[in-house]
């Protein structure tokens, strides 16, 4: 499929050539399939839904093009062979998002449930002049420190402590000067930009962007789906 489209000044990478081992799966978590549907599928759907990202480019496995094409066609989607890993992935997307992008959002094919709100979120603030912003939450759990054999040094003070989610949303030259150095693999491409001296900046996230890693999780979500349809059911009936 082809590239963006001039004028697309939006565009999402989604790097989804995960092997879904945690998952259980016989195949790339990302083709495995929430309530019916893969999990790529729902991602790229939600990013589009949110009607501020004018293009997703998604990198896969290089035998899985071909499928991954015939999931997504009649999006506004280009599908490319991934890298070796997350950060080669990424570096790949993003050599493909265009000249014309001009905020470039990286997200997980992992968190299908994202609201829009989000999406619109992180966007809104890279146009208000932030060079980089990703979604949050306040850590709830206690936090300990411990030694390599298990041992409790000492409890975190959670208060400044927040847990990452995607999408993260960048302006495009500050992401490509980040990626211009072949950085080391990373599993958050804020950290990259960090590293460059561009500050970060966070918007409120939200529990429904939870990444699906395990069978658990895949549970879960297929129970908020169902939750979610029978609500809207009852709604219509009343």
């Amino acid at each position: 499929m082809d590239g963006p489209s001039r004028g697309a000044d939006v565009v999402a990478v989604l790097p989804a050539a995960g092997s879904g081992t945690r998952l259980g799966a016989a195949e790339p978590k990302a083709f495995v399939p929430l309530a019916g549907v893969p999990l790529l599928v729902r991602a790229v759907d939600g990013l589009l839904a949110s009607d501020v990202v004018d293009h997703v480019v998604v990198a896969v496995p290089s035998e899985l093009v071909d499928r991954a094409l015939g999931l997504l066609s009649g999006r506004p989607v280009s599908v490319i062979a991934g890298g070796g890993d997350r950060t080669a992935s990424v570096a790949a997307g993003l050599a493909a998002t265009g000249p014309d992008a001009e905020v470039v959002l990286v997200h997980d094919a992992a968190r299908p449930l994202t609201p829009v709100d989000v999406v619109r979120r992180v966007v809104a603030a890279v146009r208000a002049g932030a060079p980089a912003v990703i979604p949050v939450l306040p850590v709830a759990d206690t936090v300990k420190r411990v030694d390599p054999n298990g041992v409790v040094t000492d409890t975190v003070d959670r208060s400044a402590l927040r847990a990452v989610q995607t999408p993260q949303a960048f302006r495009a030259a500050d992401l490509r000067r980040a990626y211009a150095g072949i950085p080391d693999p990373a599993t958050d491409d804020a950290g990259l930009v960090e590293a460059i001296g561009d500050p970060v900046a966070t918007v409120p996230g939200d529990p429904l962007a939870f990444k699906v890693t395990t069978a658990w999780d895949l549970r879960i979500a297929e129970l908020l789906l169902a939750g979610a349809v029978l609500e809207e059911m009852s709604g219509r009936t009343v």
